[in-house]
């Protein structure tokens, strides 16, 4: 009998000198046998398997699995689960880069227990007016509160309406989808010092400025070359007579020397079109004859600039007095007044005009700009006695140059107030017959020709 009880001693303290060696050379093995024991029917498991598949991303990317393991054990919890739109579409980008940068985990895991409570609350417990709202903590850290209130007869959590309520209900809490994401105001504290801080560092340290002398401005970012089939960088204004080009490079298009736009081509092209389709030589006779506007319009077309014309016939031209094309530089400032740094149709002035009333373009006369406004179903450009109806539309639109007629010669507001008032002198244009009429043109049109 002694023999026996000898021997179960002596078996009972092997076991357990064998299991202390155990636990000291695998000390895990300890922290196993406590840790805490999900059942299968937890409120976790539920929510881990559930549609607000958003969340549970995110309560994984946030390493919380082992946190939430531990107050399912405590506790009896409620969990405000917001929808999936809610986290992935509604949710500002910046503030969702925010919670998923490696530095911010500790606001991305404020932000995820912020929407538990470690109390269970079912739809009935909820407040049943609008003047008692229950305020209850948060598993998040510093004592952050949420407030469930009821608001115009729906539940609500804080700012959040609850969509879903008693969505899934399990022995050790429940469930409740929620419209929108509730965020701590530690959370958004964090949020604004870093975007503050980055901005901040933004701001790379600058020398003295420097002026473009092309441009007489400032100098802020490193010119950036021009794709293919952009327009030029610099106004139209920049690449003007007198002086050299100031364009960044050639635009690309289908024809000429290099495969770039041939200017010249397609300025001798319109004005060849004016010519035949007749009423408009006295105009082409100034631009080509009497100014050097015809080689400066090529070369700026053969840059990437565009242009409309807004050609006088000849009844307009024939009203021009002597005084108003002796003065030197006179057809060259009536020229120019006449062009648009625009690419404009009949159909889109006409657009604008019935929509804005009255619009303002600009011209190549600086700082000069011609009023058009919708009058009898067409384009009136100028005012007053001044003005002048869009009489021949789309007489040439080649996608650069757009060339529309007009019944007038325009100028200036200022200089129709400060003109006197006196007896216009008639030009006389000659009839030409058509097969003398490209023999003239050709004489008028020089090299064009």
């Amino acid at each position: 009998m002694d023999s026996q009880i000898y021997g179960f001693l002596f078996t009972l303290i092997l076991f357990f000198s064998i299991t202390g060696a155990a636990l000291q050379e695998n000390p895990s093995a300890k922290h196993q046998m406590s840790a805490p024991q999900i059942n299968s029917n937890s409120v976790l498991v539920a929510l881990l398997d559930s549609h607000y598949t958003e969340l549970s991303e995110l309560i994984e990317k946030a390493l919380l699995l082992q946190t939430l393991e531990e107050a399912v054990t405590k506790h009896n919890i409620t969990i405000f689960a917001p929808k999936n739109e809610a986290l992935e579409r509604d949710l500002d980008p910046e503030f969702k880069r925010f919670l998923l940068e490696p530095g911010n985990l500790k606001s991305l895991q404020k932000l995820l227990l912020f929407h538990m409570i470690p109390t269970r609350i079912q739809s009935l417990h909820w407040p049943k007016t609008e003047l008692k709202p229950r305020h209850h903590s948060t598993l998040c850290p510093g004592d952050e509160r949420i407030s469930v209130l009821r608001k115009s007869g729906d539940r609500m959590v804080s700012m959040a309406k609850v969509i879903r309520a008693d969505d899934i209900i399990k022995p050790d809490g429940i469930i409740h989808g929620i419209e929108r994401v509730l965020i701590p105001k530690s959370v958004q504290q964090d949020f604004n010092t870093r975007r503050s801080l980055r901005s901040i560092s933004a701001v790379l340290p600058e020398g003295a400025p420097e002026v473009d002398p092309r441009t007489n401005r400032l100098k802020k970012k490193p010119t950036i070359p021009v794709p293919a089939g952009a327009p030029p960088v610099l106004p139209i204004y920049s690449a003007m007579a007198p002086g050299p080009s100031l364009a960044p490079a050639p635009a690309p298009g289908p024809g000429g020397p290099h495969h770039h736009f041939d200017g010249e081509s397609q300025v001798q092209d319109f004005i060849q079109t004016l010519l035949h389709y007749g009423g408009y030589n006295e105009f082409a006779d100034i631009l080509v004859n009497l100014t050097s506007l015809a080689t400066e319009m090529g070369r700026l077309v053969s840059e990437g600039y565009v242009l409309t014309v807004l050609a006088p016939n000849d009844e307009a031209m024939a009203k021009l007095t002597t005084d108003q094309l002796s003065e030197p530089g006179a057809p060259e400032q009536i020229m120019y007044y006449h062009l648009i740094p625009e690419y404009q149709t009949e159909e889109s002035m006409y657009n604008a005009v019935r929509r804005f009333g009255k619009v303002k373009y600009d011209t190549l006369r600086l700082p000069h700009k011609v009023v058009a406004e919708e009058a009898d179903g067409s384009v009136k450009f100028g005012v007053a006695e001044g003005s002048a109806y869009l009489f021949d539309p789309d007489i040439y639109t080649d996608g650069r140059i757009s060339v529309q007629g007009i019944d007038g010669v325009l100028f200036p507001v200022e200089e129709i107030k400060a003109a006197p008032v006196a007896a216009p002198v008639a030009k006389v244009v000659a009839k030409r017959r058509r097969g003398k009429l490209m023999e003239v043109a050709c004489s008028v049109l020089g090299s064009f020709c």
